[in-house]
C-alpha cells in the first residue's frame, strides 16, 4: 500500500510534491515530535510542517480546541463577522505582541497562506503611504540588480560581517530611491533569516534599520512567518533587538497547525478594502488561540532559548570534527548547518570540467538529509543553493529527544562525508 500510494501521488502531482521527493514517507499517525509511517517506522520530525507545528503533531490542547468548535455547532467559516472564536484569538494574540504595537494594533485576517498576507501588506502600505515600492532586505547581494529599487530588493552585504557598511548601504539606497522618483512604501525585514540562511540578523543592524525607516516615514514590516510564536527564543523574533515594527506578518504556527495568516499593523496605517474571502477559518483561530496560550503560559519561548543555545553549542563542538561543515548558526529552536565540500573538492569545483562548488555543497547537504532519514530523523533543506540543513523541532521537544536529534544528525553527517569522499 505504501508503494502504491507513493506512485499514484507522483503521477497526480509530479511538480507540486517538493518535500515528498526528498522524504518518501507515507505518514499515518503522529504525536509530538514523532511521525509513524505506513511501513511502521517511526521518525523524529524536525521539520514540523516547515515550522507550522509549534506544539508538535496533534497536541492535546489543540485537538481539544478544535473539537470544542466542532461540537458547538458554530459556523466553521464566517469572513469578517464577529464571533466568540475570533474574539478569543485576537485577545490572546494582543497579549503576546510587543506592547508598543499592541497598544495601537489593528488585526487584519488574510487568506490561508503567507503569500496572501504579503499581498495584503503591500496593499496596506501602498495605500497608507502613497509609495510604490515595498523593499525587502536580502541576506546577500543579488547579481544583475544594479538599481537600489529594481526588483523591490534592498541588498544586504553579508549581515554576519559588515554591520556598519550594510547600514550605510541601506541608508544610501533609500535616499537613491527618492532621487529616482521611486517612493518606498515599506521595508520588509526578517529578524532571523529562516528560509534562506537560517541565521539571525544582527540586533544592532535591525535597530539602525528601524531608525532609518522611521526618519523617512517608511513603515517597517517584520516577517514573522516562521520565526514567531516562540520559535527563536522570544515570542516574536523582532523582540530580540528591542525594535517595534509598524507591521507584523504572521502565518504558519499562528494557526496552531491549521492554515491561517494575518497582519498586525499600527492603527495609523489606514487600510483599504480587504482582498479575498478565505479569512474566517474558525477551526484555525481556535487552534491558534490554544497554541498561543500554551506557549505563553508554559514559557516555551524561554525554553526554546535555553535548549536552542545548548543544541547550538553541541553542534558547533561536533562541527570541529567535520571539515564539510562551513557554519552552524541559529537562534532558539531554529538551527541551520551550512555545508561545503571538503578542500579536496574545491579545486575540482573551480576547474572548467568540474561541478560548481555550490552544487557539490548542495549534494552533500542532500546526502546528510538522506542519511538522517535512514536513522529516523526528518530534517529540511534551506539556503539559496539548498546547502543548509535546517532544524525546526516543536517547542515541546524534551531534553532527551533533543539529545537523540543531535546524535542522529552527527552520525548522518559522518556517513554523508564518508560517502561524499568515496563517491
Amino acid at each position: 500500500m505504501t508503494e502504491e500510494t507513493a506512485r499514484s501521488r507522483t503521477v497526480r502531482e509530479p511538480a507540486a510534491r517538493t518535500y515528498a521527493h526528498a522524504l518518501p514517507i507515507v505518514p499515518v499517525r503522529a504525536r509530538g515530535l514523532t511521525i509513524e509511517g505506513a511501513d511502521g517506522r517511526r521518525y523524529l520530525d524536525c521539520l514540523s510542517g516547515a515550522g507550522t507545528l509549534a506544539l508538535g503533531h496533534n497536541h492535546p490542547v489543540v485537538l481539544e480546541a478544535i473539537r470544542a468548535v466542532l461540537d458547538s455547532g458554530a459556523p466553521l467559516h464566517v469572513p469578517d463577522l464577529d464571533t466568540p472564536v475570533e474574539d478569543a484569538f485576537v485577545t490572546e494574540l494582543l497579549r503576546t505582541l510587543p506592547p508598543a504595537l499592541a497598544d495601537h494594533a489593528c488585526v487584519r485576517f488574510c487568506g490561508p497562506s503567507r503569500t496572501s498576507a504579503m499581498d495584503e501588506v503591500r496593499r496596506l502600505v501602498r495605500s497608507a503611504t502613497g509609495g510604490t515600492e515595498v523593499l525587502t532586505l536580502s541576506a546577500a547581494p543579488r547579481e544583475g540588480n544594479p538599481s537600489p529599487c529594481a526588483g523591490s530588493v534592498l541588498e544586504l552585504h553579508d549581515i554576519g560581517r559588515a554591520l556598519v557598511p550594510a547600514v550605510s548601504d541601506v541608508s544610501r539606497r533609500l535616499a537613491m530611491c527618492r532621487t529616482e522618483s521611486v517612493r518606498p512604501a515599506g521595508v520588509i525585514v526578517e529578524a532571523v533569516r529562516s528560509d534562506d540562511r537560517a541565521g539571525p540578523t544582527p540586533d544592532g543592524w535591525l535597530r539602525e534599520a528601524r531608525r532609518l525607516t522611521a526618519a523617512r516615514a517608511v513603515p517597517l514590516i517584520a516577517d514573522e512567518t516562521e520565526t514567531g510564536v516562540g520559535r527563536t527564543g522570544a515570542f516574536w523574533a523582532v523582540e530580540h533587538s528591542g525594535v517595534t515594527p509598524d507591521v507584523m506578518v504572521l502565518s504558519k504556527a499562528i494557526g496552531g497547525s491549521l492554515p491561517l495568516s494575518l497582519i498586525v499593523h499600527h492603527a495609523d496605517l489606514a487600510p483599504g478594502a480587504p482582498a479575498g474571502t478565505v479569512r474566517g477559518n474558525q477551526l484555525a483561530m481556535a487552534a491558534g488561540t490554544a497554541t498561543l496560550r500554551y506557549v505563553r503560559e508554559n514559557r516555551l519561548a524561554e525554553r526554546a532559548a535555553t535548549l536552542g543555545h545548548r543544541v547550538l553549542l553541541q553542534l558547533r563542538e561536533a562541527a570541529r570534527e567535520f571539515p564539510c561543515i562551513r557554519e552552524v548558526r541559529g537562534r532558539g529552536l531554529l538551527t541551520g548547518i551550512e555545508f561545503a565540500p571538503p578542500e579536496t573538492d574545491t579545486a575540482q569545483a573551480h576547474a572548467p570540467t568540474g561541478p560548481p562548488l555550490r552544487t557539490a555543497a548542495a549534494e552533500l547537504a542532500a546526502r546528510v538529509q538522506r542519511e538522517c532519514l535512514r536513522r529516523g530523523l526528518i530534517v529540511g533543506l534551506a539556503g539559496s543553493d539548498s546547502d543548509v540543513v535546517r532544524l525546526l523541532p516543536p517547542l515541546t521537544i524534551s531534553d532527551e529527544q533533543a539529545e537523540a536529534v543531535t546524535d542522529r544528525l552527527c552520525e548522518a553527517v559522518a556517513a554523508a562525508a564518508r560517502g561524499h569522499l568515496s563517491g
